[in-house]
């Protein structure tokens, strides 16, 4: 290949055609494709590299701090846990298809985190874009955004993912005028957009850091409405005891 053609190809970001030109040059000597399946064949292989790349792009975009993946989890360490129920959800894609919520709720260290970034990556991988949050971050930057009147920024960032996960919901007290904030964000994203949630608290006990009961009832009434909640109270933790370790 001369200088000319890879500075072509680089500007038209055929990266995927410039790495492989020796290989399909080779393809073409053997004679065996003719020059519409030659042409097809690059085309697809292009093709195929371009979406790879868009997804590995958006998989960082997300920010998810740990990969894992449904096939992956213990379930079998996990008895009281509706292993059918869970991949049904999962392999019918209906929660994005549909712009479902998820929210799972049980005490700290079951694999909550674990299934909820495997819906992410799940939806991610088939085209979606998806974005990762700890509760803890997202209320340090929307109390930020007040300071400096950066709301309707911080709003738009959360609301643009097809596919959010706030994980590990519970874990801070807020004032209310950050629950004001988070309440217009689920509302933006309410029936428009997938929003997945990990929390370690039951509903019943969301105003003991949401701080303001009426905001309360009204973000889990939108957040419940067309759902999917994951009962996960009564399983084990997943982590190793330190005499196991």
């Amino acid at each position: 290949m001369n200088e000319q053609l890879e500075a072509q190809l680089t500007y038209l970001r055929l990266s995927g055609l410039r790495t492989n030109w020796d290989r399909y040059m080779q393809i073409a000597q053997k004679g065996n494709f003719s020059h519409t399946r030659l042409l097809t064949y690059i085309i697809e292989e292009e093709y195929k590299i371009k979406k790879e790349n868009a997804r590995k792009m958006r998989l960082k975009r997300a920010r998810i701090p740990e990969m894992f993946a449904i096939e992956t989890y213990p379930f079998e360490k996990q008895p009281k846990l509706k292993k059918k129920k869970i991949l049904a959800v999962y392999d019918s894609f209906d929660y994005m298809t549909k712009m479902q919520n998820i929210i799972w709720i049980g005490q700290t260290g079951t694999g909550k985190t674990g299934l909820a970034t495997a819906f992410l990556a799940q939806a991610i991988d088939k085209g979606h874009t998806g974005l990762f949050v700890l509760f803890p971050d997202l209320i340090s930057e929307l109390y930020q955004s007040e300071g400096d009147h950066s709301e309707q920024k911080v709003l738009k960032k959360y609301y643009a993912p097809d596919c959010l996960l706030i994980d590990e919901l519970g874990y801070v007290e807020i004032q209310s005028a950050q629950v004001g904030l988070l309440f217009t964000l689920m509302q933006k994203r309410h029936k428009k957009k997938t929003t997945l949630i990990t929390s370690n608290l039951g509903f019943q006990e969301w105003t003991s850091f949401l701080m303001n009961r009426q905001l309360t009832a009204a973000l889990i009434d939108r957040l419940t409405e067309s759902s999917h909640v994951i009962n996960m109270k009564e399983c084990i933790s997943l982590r190793p005891k330190p005499n196991e370790m």
